[in-house]
C-alpha cells in the first residue's frame, strides 16, 4: 500500500484512520471592537504592574486639571506616559522636555482611543536626584531674574545695633552663636525669631521669620542659621521662598546653613554667606575689645595731633606778633599807601570819562551826517528817478507792441476765408455739413449749400463732371 502523505499544516494521520472530507469544519471566532480591546487590556494590565521604564520627555502638556501628560521615548520607539495631579505636587523637580527619567508606574490600556500608556506613580531623574534636580533648576531661575547679581549684594554694618537670629530654638546653633558672639562683643541685643528648619512647612516659616526680624525695631542684620545635615534635610534653604524672602529683606541677611562645604540657595540670595553659626557671628561682631583698643590709640594720636597744631599755631601768631613793632608806624604806612591808591583810583576813573565824552561826540556827529531826513530825501530823488524811467521804458514797450499788433492782425486780415470769398470764390458744403474738396464727393441730385461772401445758396447737383486736378 503506498505511503499518504500528511496534510498541509497538520500532523499525519493514523493509518486506520478514515479522513471524512465532507465533515463541517468549526467557525473561527469572531471579536468585537471593544471585546478583543478588553481581552488586550485584562493582559496588559494584569502583566505589566510595578513597572520601571526610562526614556526622554517630549512632547509635555499640563491642562488647566493639573495632570502631567507626556511621551517617553529612545532611539526608536515612544510611549505615552501620564503623572496625575497628586504625585505631581510631590515632584521636587519641574518635569521639562529633554530630560532623562526613570519611571515607576503600572501599564494601561485607554480602551476608548485603543492606546496603552504608562500610569505614573513616580518620576526620578536619571543621572541625578530628583533634589538636586530641582536646586540647579531653582538656581538657574533665580540667576536669570537677578536674585544672585552681586551689585545687589550689601555689606554688613559695621557695629550692628542689634541681630536677629533666624532658626530653631531647640537647636545647638543658638547655644554656639550667642556664645561666638558675646564673646567678641558682650551685651550687643540678639532677637531670637524661631522657626522650623526641617521637614514639611519649615520653608514658609522661615520665610515668615525673615520678613518678622526685618520689620523689627533696630534690626541691622538679619543671620539665617542650621546646623549641618544631608540634602533633604536642608533642603527647606533651597526653596523659592527662602530665597525670595531675602531678597526682600529690608536689613542685610547673613546665610549660614550647614557645614562650610554645604551650599544651599539661601547662601546666593543672602547678601553675606558664613561656613557655620559660629562663623557667621564672627563676621556680625567684631572683638569688642580690639574696637576699645582701637578707639584709644586713635583717641591718643588725636591728642598728640591737637596738642601738635596748637603748638605750630601759637608759634606763628608769636612771629607775626614780633614783626608788628609799633602799631602806629603800621597805620602811617597804610594811610600813605591809602592815599596813593586814592590818586591811582582818581586818575583811572577821570581817565576813562574824558574817552568817553570823546567817543560820544564823534558819535554824535556821525548820527547827525547820517539822520534819517537826508537820506529819506536822498532816497526820493532817486525813487522819482527810477519812476521817470520805468514809464518812459513802459512807453516805449507798448509802442512797439502795438506796432507788431498791427503787422500780425493785417497778415491775418489778408488770410482770412472772407478775404477769399469777397474776391468771387465760394465755399460748397455737403450734406454732411462738411466743405467739399472733390467733384467725387457728390452724385447728380445731391442737395448742397453754397457760401458766398455775403450769404448763402442751396443748391442741387445736375451732373458731374470730373475734372484733372492740376488744371
Amino acid at each position: 500500500m503506498p505511503e499518504r502523505l500528511p496534510p498541509r499544516g497538520g500532523p499525519a494521520p493514523a493509518p486506520s484512520a478514515q479522513v471524512d472530507l465532507f465533515a463541517r469544519r468549526a467557525e473561527p471566532r469572531v471579536y468585537s471592537v471593544t471585546e478583543i480591546t478588553r481581552e488586550l487590556k485584562a493582559v496588559v494590565e494584569g502583566k505589566f504592574v510595578g513597572l520601571l521604564v526610562k526614556g526622554e520627555v517630549s512632547n509635555l502638556r499640563q491642562p488647566s486639571s493639573g495632570h502631567l501628560y507626556f511621551t517617553l521615548k529612545d532611539t526608536e520607539a515612544c510611549i505615552d506616559a501620564v503623572l496625575f495631579r497628586t504625585e505631581a505636587r510631590r515632584l521636587r523637580f519641574a518635569l521639562r522636555a529633554g530630560l532623562s527619567v526613570l519611571v515607576r508606574g503600572r501599564l494601561s490600556v485607554f480602551e476608548q482611543q485603543g492606546r496603552y500608556q504608562i500610569i505614573c506613580d513616580s518620576v526620578e531623574p536619571l543621572g541625578a536626584g530628583a533634589l538636586q534636580v530641582a536646586f540647579e533648576q531653582l538656581k538657574q531661575k533665580l540667576i536669570e531674574e537677578g536674585i544672585f547679581d552681586p551689585a545687589r549684594k550689601r555689606p554688613l554694618p559695621f557695629l550692628p545695633r542689634r541681630v536677629a537670629l533666624v532658626t530653631s530654638p531647640s537647636g545647638a546653633v543658638v547655644h554656639d552663636f550667642l556664645r561666638v558672639l558675646h564673646r567678641r562683643f558682650p551685651n550687643l541685643p540678639v532677637l531670637i525669631v524661631p522657626a522650623r528648619v526641617q521637614g514639611d512647612g519649615a520653608a514658609a516659616e522661615i520665610a515668615r521669620a525673615i520678613a518678622r526680624a526685618g520689620r523689627a525695631r533696630d534690626i541691622d542684620v538679619v543671620v539665617v542659621a542650621r546646623g549641618g545635615g544631608s540634602l533633604e534635610d536642608l533642603w527647606a534653604f533651597n526653596e523659592e521662598i527662602v530665597a525670595r524672602a531675602l531678597a526682600a529683606c529690608p536689613v542685610p541677611t547673613v546665610s549660614a546653613v550647614g557645614h562650610e562645604t554645604d551650599v544651599t540657595i539661601a547662601d546666593f540670595a543672602a547678601d553675606v554667606r558664613a561656613p557655620t553659626p559660629t562663623a557667621a557671628a564672627e563676621l556680625v561682631a567684631r572683638v569688642k575689645d580690639e574696637l576699645l583698643a582701637d578707639l584709644a590709640a586713635r583717641k591718643a594720636r588725636l591728642l598728640r595731633a591737637w596738642r601738635a597744631l596748637a603748638e605750630r599755631r601759637r608759634s606763628a601768631l608769636e612771629a607775626r606778633r614780633a614783626r608788628i613793632a609799633d602799631p602806629r608806624r603800621l597805620i602811617g604806612e597804610r594811610k600813605l599807601k591809602l592815599d596813593r591808591l586814592e590818586q591811582r583810583l582818581v586818575q583811572g576813573v577821570r581817565s576813562p570819562i574824558d574817552d568817553d565824552k570823546r567817543a560820544v561826540a564823534l558819535l554824535a556827529a556821525r548820527l547827525e551826517r547820517a539822520h534819517p531826513r537826508a537820506q529819506l530825501l536822498r532816497l526820493g530823488k532817486h525813487a522819482a528817478q527810477l519812476e521817470e524811467r520805468l514809464l518812459a521804458a513802459a512807453r516805449k514797450q507798448l509802442a512797439q507792441r502795438h506796432k507788431r499788433f498791427e503787422q500780425l492782425a493785417g497778415k491775418l486780415d489778408a488770410l482770412s476765408p472772407l478775404k477769399v470769398l469777397a474776391r468771387g470764390y465760394a465755399v460748397v458744403f455737403g450734406e454732411g455739413g462738411h466743405a467739399l474738396r472733390s467733384a467725387q464727393e457728390v452724385s447728380p441730385g445731391q442737395a448742397l449749400r453754397v457760401r458766398l461772401h455775403d450769404g448763402e445758396l442751396d443748391a442741387e447737383v445736375k451732373s458731374v463732371r470730373k475734372g484733372d486736378p492740376a488744371q
